[in-house]
Formats: structure tokens, sequence, C-alpha cells
């Protein structure tokens, strides 16, 4: 499968077609949570508007809404442009100020495109690094060679005290599991993985 992208930060342009406003913006989001939470909050911001259309990828899990607009002259074609640019874990959202005068399907669509295709000319990628987090304990012994390698790796570390030391690491798989095997050789044994996703 080819490496999906998402961006480095949000991007918003905005046009007028026939005295519509069109305000097309694109910005990296971790959770389809944190996407209904932004578009509540572009409510917050522009109350006059008529419709946020939206189209979220999460880890290739689609949630959208047309907001009122036709079906399929909205959301899908906002789709259609993230998709085609290999994108994941982004939020694009369309608000738009109704100008009265109506722009019909095939015009619906090609503005709502057309507000996600202008930001992403002016957007900078990055590439999406599968993530995953691992359980493992060992005891009080080795707790600083665990800290020691999640810290060169940049990985995410929670450390819990029970009988031994528990760790819940987390990041990028593949320094994740360079962090795993390295672990495994120094410790000789020492480490116990009680779960992994």
């Amino acid at each position: 499968m080819s490496a999906t992208k998402t961006l480095a930060s949000a991007v918003e342009t905005e046009f007028e077609i026939k005295k519509s406003r069109f305000i097309g913006r694109i910005e990296p989001i971790a959770s389809h949570e944190e996407g209904l939470k932004r578009v509540a909050e572009l409510w917050a911001q522009h109350p006059e508007a008529r419709h946020i259309c939206y189209t979220m990828l999460v880890k290739g899990q689609v949630r959208q809404s047309d907001d009122g607009e036709p079906s399929g002259t909205a959301a899908k074609p906002m789709l259609n442009v993230l998709q085609h640019k290999g994108l994941d874990n982004v939020l694009a959202t369309v608000v738009r100020y109704f100008g009265g005068i109506k722009l019909g399907a095939g015009g619906l669509v090609r503005a709502y495109s057309q507000a996600i295709s202008d930001p992403l000319n002016h957007a900078e990628l990055d590439e999406v690094r599968p993530q995953a987090s691992i359980k493992l304990s060992v005891a009080y012994e080795y707790e600083s060679q665990v800290r020691h390698q999640v810290q060169q790796l940049n990985l995410t570390l929670e450390v819990s005290y029970q009988h031994q030391a528990c760790f819940q690491i987390s990041g990028e798989v593949e320094a994740l599991n360079a962090c795993v095997d390295t672990l495994t050789n120094q410790l000789r044994g020492q480490l116990i993985i009680s779960d992994r996703d």
C-alpha cells in the first residue's frame, strides 16, 4: 500500500461564486471526535453561515455531512479531492455564506471541489507514519534502560508501578519495533510483553 499523507498544518482559502462566499479549510486531525469538535468551533466562528459541510478521513474511515446541500454535491466531491491526493488523518471543511443565487448541482460540485483543491495547492504534506503501542514490564533495576531506549527513539512513555515497573510505550511502529528488539537483546529474558496493538 502506498504511504498516505496528512497536512503539516492547517490551510485555508476563500473565493466567491455568484455572491456566495466559500471558505475552504483542511487541517490535520487524529480522531473523528477532534474533527467534530473543530466543526462545532467553526459554527461558533461563523454563526451567519448557511452551510458548513465537512468530510474527514481518519485511518481510512470517513465521516461527512452535506449539511443541507443537495445530497452528493458537497461532502462527496470534497472527499474525492482528499482521496485523489492520498490524504488521511485530515478534516476538510467548507463554510458557505449563501449569496442568493442558486448554483445548481453541477455548480455546487465544482465549487466544493475547488474549495478543497485551492488550499491543497498551498499545503505542506507529511507522510502518515503508522502508530502503535505496547505494554511491557521489567524488574525495577532495569527501568532506566527502558527509559533510555524510549528517549533515544522519541517514543511516548507512561509508567506505573506494581510488583514490577510497567510501561506503556507508544509511537511510530518502526521505532517501537526497534525499541522492543533492543530491550529484548539487552535484558535477556527479563522483559515481559503483555499487550501489543
